[in-house]
């Protein structure tokens, strides 16, 4: 709110563990705009999508029990993690993300990354933008293995990480579980919450 009152602009686009805002898609209050979708122009020109992506989640639209109990067994894992990691930073071992472990030996898991990826690419060319910047599945990655740039901010619970845009226009996954306290001079920092 602070940042807002200053004059930065604050653009929040609400995802499945926020979706209460769905509702005030289009409004814009203390300085904050609330959107479905957003197009960011990068510093060297590039157009992004700027899109949480639980709208191209499967279980979210069509299974709602579904992920209601994934929801709940979610924030089990994220207590059982916090617990975990005060008894590991204890003992001097870095920070360590359970349920992030759990989805990643998951088989179907990968799979889903993957379609997931190439579907958010698709939504990218169809707004005519050079790339898609999003959340949702808490797997922080960049690359162009679909023709566009995919930019993935993971998010702050699970893999800490967050995207920052240089002045430059280039982007970087920043990673507080390894590169704590980190100092720099990015232009926008986004957090798409990854949920």
């Amino acid at each position: 709110m602070r940042k807002a009152r200053k004059g930065t602009r604050i653009v929040y686009v609400p995802g499945n563990h926020d979706e209460f805002l769905c509702g005030y898609y289009g409004t814009h209050f203390g300085g904050i705009d609330v959107t479905e979708t957003a197009i960011h122009e990068a510093a060297d020109g590039r157009r992004f999508l700027v899109i949480h992506g639980d709208h191209f989640d499967l279980v979210v639209t069509q299974a709602r029990w579904l992920a209601l109990l994934g929801d709940k067994a979610y924030t089990a894992a994220l207590t059982l993690n916090t617990v975990f990691n005060r008894l590991r930073r204890f003992l001097g071992f870095p920070y360590w993300s359970l349920s992030q472990w759990a989805k990643f030996k998951v088989k179907n898991a990968v799979s889903y990354i993957g379609e997931f990826e190439q579907t958010l690419a698709a939504e990218a060319r169809r707004h005519a933008a050079d790339g898609v910047i999003c959340g949702h599945i808490h797997h922080a990655v960049m690359h162009d293995d679909f023709g566009v740039r995919y930019v993935n901010c993971g998010d702050w619970v699970e893999s800490c990480t967050a995207v920052a845009e240089h002045h430059d226009g280039q982007f970087e996954i920043i990673n507080w579980s390894v590169t704590p306290q980190r100092v720099g001079a990015p232009v926008h920092v986004a957090e798409v919450q990854a949920a």
